[in-house]
């Protein structure tokens, strides 16, 4: 993998990086929810839980598919509230690498498939080739 946090030319980031290269096996994480393993809601009213909720699903996910969070290169956020930008961001930064943050989208969103979830998080991994 390489990432390319800031080339020259590009705006200051906010751990993100604005290109990642890698070659090897994809794996796709559909948008993770706030809900733990039995189905419930965690961290009702509470961006921070919900985000790290979402970000032990994707890890479960990524798990199965033989990876982990580090081998992530690709995040798509959807957060209903941009007041929660800041829990998302502290809750992110507990788990991915800061020198080799993954590319990232941040979408503002009206709603989720629950209206009590705050956050939803896709991620795109890469297994090395060999």
């Amino acid at each position: 993998m390489q990432h390319h946090v800031r080339p020259a030319g590009s705006p200051p980031t906010n751990n993100y990086s604005h290109a990642v290269a890698f070659t090897g096996t994809t794996i796709v994480v559909s948008g993770q929810v706030p809900l733990d393993a039995e189905g419930r809601l965690v961290g009702e009213d509470d961006a921070l839980e919900q985000t790290r909720q979402v970000f032990r699903n994707i890890e479960s996910a990524l798990a199965a598919a033989g990876a982990g969070l580090s081998d992530v290169v690709k995040l798509t956020v959807f957060l209903t509230n941009l007041a929660d930008l800041a829990d998302f961001r502290t809750a992110r930064d507990e788990v991915i690498n800061l020198d080799r943050p993954p590319a990232s989208s941040l979408v503002q969103v009206a709603g989720l498939v629950n209206p009590d979830f705050r956050v939803e998080v896709e991620a795109i991994a890469v297994l090395p080739a060999g």
